[in-house]
C-alpha cells in the first residue's frame, strides 16, 4: 500500500457521511498498531506526527519507518504533519514522503496565516499532496478559559469561507468548543457555529481535540460535516495507564514484554475509535 493524499479519504467521508479517525503516533510500533487495526477492522486512517514526536526521532526517520510499514497492509491511509510549526517543517515532512502537511499558524495575524498557507499550497499541492489549514485558536483543555473557550478565538464562518478560497487549502481545523487534552467536563460544542462554517466553506472540515467528546456529540459534529477528528490523548493515557500497572505490580518487567502490552491497550482505543467514527467497513 501507497500513502494517498489525505484529501482523498477526506472527500469521500464528508460524501457519505462518516469521518477518518487521525492517531498521533511515535515509532514503529504505534505506527504498525494504527495500520493493523485499520486493516484488520477494514478502515481508512491517518498517521499523524508532529513537533512533539520530531523531537524524537526527525521527519526523514519518521517517513521511512511509516513507508516500510505500509508497504505490509492493504488499507486507504494517509500521512499526515499535524500542528507543524515552520515552513522547514513542512518542507522536511514533503522530502520524507506526507501526504498532507499542516502548518499552525492560528494564533498569528490572520494575514500572517493566510500568507503562510498560500505558500504551504505552492509547496504541496504541485505533488498532490494535502494542506489543512487552522482559523480559530484550538488550545489546551487547562487552557480552555483563556485559549480555547472564548468567542473571540472561535471560527468566524465567514471569515473562514474568505480564508479557504484566498488561500486555496484543502480542509480546514474549526474551533468550535473543541480543545487538546482529555477533558475534566464535557465540552460544549458550537452546533451552530460549526453548521454555519460547513455551509459557507466547500472543504472538508476538521475536528481536533477529538479524547473524550460524547459519543452523541461527535455524530452530530460529524453530520454537521466534521470529516476528520484527530485522537493523542486517548492513546497516550492508555499507553501510560498500562504501563503504570505494570510497573506497581511489582513484576521484574522485561521492556519488550511491557511495551507489547500497553500497544494492545491502546489498540483497544483504537478500536473504539474506528467504530464511533463510522470509518469501520469503509475500506
Amino acid at each position: 500500500m501507497k500513502f494517498a493524499p489525505m484529501s482523498e479519504l477526506l472527500n469521500r467521508a464528508a460524501t457519505e457521511g462518516y469521518a477518518v479517525p487521525a492517531f498521533c503516533v511515535w515509532n514503529a510500533e504505534t505506527m504498525e498498531a494504527v495500520l493493523r487495526t485499520a486493516t484488520r477492522l477494514k478502515a481508512p486512517v491517518i498517521l499523524m506526527t508532529g513537533p512533539w514526536e520530531f523531537s524524537l526521532l526527525g521527519p526523514p526517520d519518521l517517513g521511512a519507518i511509516a513507508h516500510a510499514l505500509a508497504r505490509r497492509f492493504e488499507v486507504r491511509a494517509a500521512l499526515h504533519l499535524d500542528h507543524g510549526n515552520s515552513l522547514e517543517q513542512v518542507e522536511a515532512c514533503l522530502a520524507a514522503g506526507y501526504t498532507s502537511v499542516m502548518l499552525d499558524y492560528s494564533t498569528r495575524p490572520l494575514t500572517e496565516n493566510v500568507e503562510a498557507m498560500k505558500r504551504v499550497v505552492a509547496m504541496g499541492h504541485p505533488s498532490g499532496v494535502t494542506v489543512e489549514g487552522e482559523l480559530g485558536v484550538i488550545g489546551q483543555v487547562d487552557q480552555a478559559t483563556v485559549e480555547g473557550g472564548g468567542q473571540s478565538t472561535l471560527t468566524d464562518p465567514d471569515v473562514a469561507a474568505a480564508f479557504v478560497k484566498e488561500t486555496g487549502i484543502d480542509t480546514l481545523a474549526v474551533s468550535i468548543g473543541n480543545a487538546h487534552g482529555i477533558y475534566t467536563k464535557l465540552p460544549q460544542l458550537d452546533f451552530e457555529r460549526l453548521m454555519k462554517v460547513h455551509a459557507t466553506v466547500p472543504v472538508p472540515l476538521v475536528l481536533h481535540g477529538g479524547s473524550g467528546t460524547p459519543p452523541e456529540a461527535l455524530r452530530r459534529a460529524i453530520s454537521l460535516g466534521i470529516a476528520k477528528v484527530n485522537v493523542a490523548s486517548e492513546l497516550i493515557a492508555a499507553v501510560r495507564s498500562s504501563l503504570l500497572d505494570q510497573w506497581t505490580s511489582g513484576k521484574n518487567l522485561w521492556a519488550p514484554i511491557a511495551q507489547a502490552a500497553a500497544i494492545k491497550a491502546m489498540v483497544k482505543v483504537l478500536e473504539r475509535w474506528f467504530h464511533l467514527t463510522g470509518a469501520a467497513g469503509r475500506a
